[in-house]
């Protein structure tokens, strides 16, 4: 019996969502795709999940979107880089003809809407990226509220190497986390970057060596599913948002987050705990 392209299992309140198409580096199809936002999005209102891990099997963590049988000459590409490139599919990567506005509604239904389910998942989510991470792949991973590498892994901006604008949120994504320059040189290059330079620009939290990768993937994991959750979900709302609002707004979200917060039970219990001087014990609500 053949295994799903998507494994996931949940345990002690941790969703591992892991992409196993290893032949391809993991290159994701539309339906590989659609079946993690709906997971994502499942978790969100799941209250035995409090935090997910996102990692594939083999040696990529996602080489970019599959780009079998969409008419694109890949021959004589690095073999590590098959796939790596947008999700065309019947957006006219093939030379037939194709519809204006073909290319970005398959793009804003497509990996726009990945990004997205991973930034407004409302529990923390790891990418435990184990190899390579290219294109939409390392988008996938930047995407994420925290990332860990394996010292095996490697991210690149593949499109320029195409001719292709960068997608799947790159330009939202990058400048945000190392700076428009840095971001820049990333797209306009199109070099791999080692896990170690990862780390050093402040796209990767950790770099540690293949061996414990799952290994740290779960303890952090686990970390976050013993913590209060509402509290989580509502500090990552906070910081992804800072970025795209003055101060004023920030700071009227914030004053909305905290009167949201303090009526959950994990913020009476954090402050039962303190007062009888204890650590707390948060149940996700």
């Amino acid at each position: 019996m053949t295994e799903p392209d998507v494994l996931h299992t949940t345990g002690d309140h941790v969703l591992t969502l892991t992409l196993n198409r290893p032949e391809s580096l993991n290159a994701l199809t539309p339906d590989q795709r659609e079946r993690v936002i709906g997971l994502l999005s499942e978790a969100s209102a799941d209250p035995a999940v409090r935090a997910v891990v996102l990692t594939g099997t083999g040696r990529g963590f996602c080489a970019g979107a599959d780009l079998r049988g969409t008419g694109a000459d890949l021959r004589g590409t690095d073999a590590d880089l098959r796939g790596t490139d947008a999700d065309l599919r019947g957006a006219g990567a093939a030379t037939g003809e194709r519809i204006a506005g073909d290319v970005a509604r398959i793009l804003r239904t497509g990996a726009q809407r990945l990004i997205a389910a991973v930034l407004d998942c409302e529990k923390p989510v790891i990418a435990a990226v184990n190899g390579t991470a290219a294109g939409l792949g390392a988008h996938l991973a930047f995407a994420c509220d925290l990332v860990l590498a394996a010292e095996s892994a490697r991210f690149i901006e593949v499109f320029v190497r195409r001719g292709l604008v960068p997608d799947a949120g790159g330009a939202y994504l990058l400048p945000r986390l190392v700076g428009p320059q840095r971001a820049k040189e990333l797209m306009f290059f199109g070099d791999a970057l080692t896990a170690a330079d990862a780390e050093r620009l402040g796209l990767v939290n950790r770099v540690v060596p293949d061996e414990d990768l799952d290994k740290t993937a779960r303890a952090w994991a686990d970390r976050l599913a013993t913590g209060p959750t509402r509290a989580l979900a509502l500090t990552k709302q906070l910081v992804n948002a800072s970025l795209d609002t003055d101060r004023g707004t920030a700071f009227a979200a914030e004053a909305a987050a905290q009167e949201i917060n303090m009526a959950t039970a994990d913020a009476q219990e954090g402050v039962r705990s303190f007062v009888e001087r204890r650590s707390p014990l948060f149940r996700g609500h």
